[in-house]
C-alpha cells in the first residue's frame, strides 16, 4: 500500500520527536555525547521540515531539490545514531528502533525522488 503524504508527515515529525527524546537523555557533563547528540538533533528534525517544503514547492525541480534534502538529513542522522552506539554513549539495543525507522524512511524517500516526474 502506497503511503500516503500526510501519513509521511506525521511519521517523520514522530522521527523528529523521538530523536528529541534521544538527545533529551543524554548526559549534559559527557561533551562527545552533547557534540553528537546536536548533530543527530539537528539532522533528524530537518527530515520533516524539509519534507513539508517539498509538499509546498512551487514547481516538480524545486519538490524534488527539498525530497533530495530530506535523504540527505537522513542518512546525517543514521551516521550520527551509528556514532552514538559505537563510540558506547548509547547503548545499540535503545538504539536499534530509532536506526531501522531511519532505514525505513530512507527507503521511502528513495522511492519518491526516483518516481516518473510529471
Amino acid at each position: 500500500m502506497k503511503e500516503q503524504p500526510r501519513d509521511l508527515k506525521l511519521r517523520t515529525k514522530d522521527f523528529a520527536l523521538r530523536i528529541i527524546k534521544l538527545y533529551s537523555t543524554l548526559p549534559r557533563a559527557d561533551i562527545v555525547a552533547q557534540v553528537l547528540g546536536n548533530q543527530v538533533l539537528r539532522a533528524g528534525t530537518s527530515v520533516g521540515a524539509n519534507y513539508r517544503e517539498a509538499s509546498r514547492a512551487r514547481s516538480k525541480g524545486e519538490s524534488i531539490s527539498e525530497v533530495g534534502e530530506s535523504l540527505k538529513e537522513i542518512a546525517e542522522s543514521e551516521y550520527w545514531l551509528e556514532l552514538l552506539v559505537d563510540s558506547g554513549r548509547v547503548c545499540a539495543p535503545k538504539m536499534l528502533p530509532l536506526m531501522a525507522e531511519a532505514r525505513e524512511l530512507t527507503a521511502i524517500f528513495t522511492t519518491i525522488a526516483k518516481s516518473p516526474r510529471e
